[in-house]
């Protein structure tokens, strides 16, 4: 700004001292100098209101957008979520984790257990309880490259994928509905526990002539699950749900 008012000013000098050098036309020359510069002044002074205006504009602005959307702040932390299946039924695991301030939040089935909001250390593991039969789940937070990292689920100590594949060994699942109501049942083999949509079943057990049954009630309905031998060394027991006289085909979790 102050380089165009010197290059106006040379230039209304040059111009005036080549109409005639006299009282007159400097003074003429003073008052358009002196009204340039303050309409310079002027121009320059508007454009840095309107500057600091549009400035406080975007500020307000960014600060209402935090306010409003400030509960999805917590999404850019969720890294890792997890279903897993238990006798008591399919658990939601969900896991934060601020890398920027060790943050680490673990939710299950929507319901907060673990809230670490500083932590120093961005590795490490977080253990808590899942489900009604308190099984143990531990998350396991391991550094790749940088500041990439990887989690990993155990239940009971094992992976994830290994205790899913020997559930299938272990257990039963049949899925059915009764009424309107739509039942889960699992029969734990090892222990011949039988649950029913989270809750562990009372049953009363009984040998019949080709093996055994398992009796139980699911409401109004009578429920009874029969074991007998495959007669197959690899097979194994077959376990078969019966309900109300009816075979209830398994499901495949």
């Amino acid at each position: 700004m102050w380089q165009c008012m010197i290059v106006h000013n040379s230039f209304f000098k040059k111009f005036f001292t080549l109409n005639g050098e006299n009282e007159r036309n400097l003074g003429i020359t003073s008052m358009l100098l002196f009204c340039f510069s303050f309409l310079l002044l002027l121009i320059g002074l508007k454009a840095v209101l309107v500057t600091m205006a549009s400035r406080e504009e975007i500020t307000v602005c960014e600060d209402e957008v935090r306010s409003r959307y400030s509960h999805l702040e917590k999404m850019t932390d969720l890294v890792a979520v997890w279903e897993v299946a238990l006798s008591d039924g399919v658990h939601k695991i969900e896991f934060e984790h601020g890398t920027t301030s060790g943050k680490r939040v673990v939710y299950v089935d929507g319901k907060e257990e673990i809230r670490k909001e500083w932590m120093f250390k961005l590795v490490g593991k977080e253990t808590f309880i899942v489900g009604a039969a308190k099984t143990k789940a531990t998350i396991n937070i391991d550094a790749v490259s940088g500041f990439a990292y990887e989690y990993t689920l155990e239940i009971n100590g094992k992976s994830l994928k290994k205790y899913m594949e020997n559930r299938l060994k272990t257990t039963n699942t049949w899925i059915l509905s009764l009424g309107g109501t739509d039942y889960r049942v699992v029969l734990e083999k090892d222990t011949m526990d039988v649950w029913c949509n989270g809750e562990k079943m009372e049953t009363a057990g009984e040998f019949v002539e080709d093996g055994t049954e398992t009796h139980f009630t699911v409401g109004d309905h009578s429920c009874y699950i029969k074991a007998v031998s495959s007669g197959k060394r690899k097979e194994g027991i077959i376990h078969t749900l019966i309900v109300d006289d009816r075979e209830i085909p398994e499901a495949v979790e």
